[in-house]
Parts: structure tokens; C-alpha cells; sequence
């Protein structure tokens, strides 16, 4: 090997090394504008338009003078009757957009409240010992959805009978109707058949 040979593991400086050293330079020009931004901006999110003025309300309050328990008990009628009086104008709104959305559509009711008849149930009188009052056995046999098999079963009812006209073993009509005591909703109609 020659002196003037270099060793193949040895590397010689090269211009391109010295290059990163401007590049160094370039960002600290840069830092000071960067750091400026970063000043201008507020640090965190950016309140919306509404919690800005739900902040500057709140200022306001907890400036005012303290208020006598009278003056605030006001406040809060005054804001319940505000409400109430938009609610009211909310609803009135609501139902004359379902009348025209029902009427826009055909084949549709219009919607009025629907008047069912009472309901009717046939039974045997059990018991007829208490005054005006008849204890009638409902009789059910109704076919299983699943198992198809026929189920029977059994209710008893508390009745009106004004005339104590049934007695037991009666087969009775009674009719659904206001409640006339503790247990008694229904009221007898007629009897249909006589026990022999």
C-alpha cells in the first residue's frame, strides 16, 4: 500500500456533511415568526358564540346586588309563566301540524278520540248473598298458540245487581262500567237463563 493511498474504512470529509449546518440556521430565522403565531393564538378551544354568552351572563349575575328572597321567588314565577305560555303555543303548533298531515294523507280518519262500547262478559252466578252485589264465575277455553292444546280457566267478577234479581246458579250477562266499590267494576245487565 502507498502513503499517499487512503484506507478503504477511512472516509474523507465531504462538503455534503457540512450541509445540514444552514439548514439549522434557516430554522432559528424561522423560530421567532413560529413563536409569534403561537402567541396570537389563545391556548385551548375556542368558546362558541353560545357558551361566550352563557360566561358573560353569568358575570352579569354574580355582579348584580344580592336579591331578597321575595324578588327571586318573582323571578322564578315570572320565567314558569314564560314557559308555560311557550309551551302551550309549542302544542296548539304541533296539533294543527297533525290535522293537516291527517288530512294530507287519503284514506285516513281524521283523528278523534275514539268512543269504545263497554265490554261485555257471560258468566254463572256463584254468589248472590250480599246485597246488590253478585259474585259471577267467568268461564274461558281458549286454544294454546304453540302447543295447540285447548286451555280452560276461570275468573270471578263482583257485579252490580240493583234488584237483586239473580240468584246463584244464574247464567248472566254483566257490562263493564265505573267502579261502584272497592272490588265491584261491572254491572249486571240481564240474566239470560234461570237456575232449575
Amino acid at each position: 500500500m502507498a502513503d499517499d493511498e487512503t484506507p478503504e474504512n477511512e472516509i474523507e470529509p465531504t462538503p455534503a456533511a457540512e450541509a445540514p449546518a444552514e439548514p439549522e440556521l434557516e430554522a432559528d430565522a424561522k423560530a421567532p415568526a413560529a413563536e409569534a403565531v403561537e402567541e396570537a393564538a389563545p391556548a385551548g378551544p375556542v368558546p362558541s358564540a353560545r357558551e361566550q354568552r352563557a360566561a358573560s351572563e353569568h358575570r352579569a349575575k354574580s355582579q348584580r346586588s344580592p336579591r331578597t328572597p321575595e324578588q327571586r321567588d318573582a323571578e322564578r314565577r315570572e320565567l314558569r309563566r314564560n314557559k308555560a305560555v311557550a309551551r302551550r303555543r309549542r302544542r296548539e303548533q304541533e296539533k294543527v301540524k297533525r290535522a293537516q298531515s291527517a288530512a294530507a294523507r287519503p284514506g285516513t280518519p281524521p283523528a278523534d278520540p275514539k268512543v269504545s262500547s263497554p265490554q261485555e262478559r257471560l258468566g254463572t252466578v256463584v254468589s248472590a248473598k250480599p246485597d246488590k252485589t253478585i259474585t259471577v264465575r267467568i268461564d274461558t277455553a281458549r286454544r294454546h298458540r304453540r302447543y295447540e292444546k285447548i286451555v280452560r280457566s276461570t275468573s270471578t267478577l263482583h257485579a252490580h245487581d240493583e234488584t237483586n234479581d239473580a240468584n246463584e246458579g244464574d247464567r248472566v250477562r254483566v257490562v263493564e262500567s265505573r267502579p261502584l266499590s272497592r272490588t265491584k267494576r261491572w254491572r249486571l245487565v240481564e240474566v239470560l237463563e234461570r237456575a232449575k
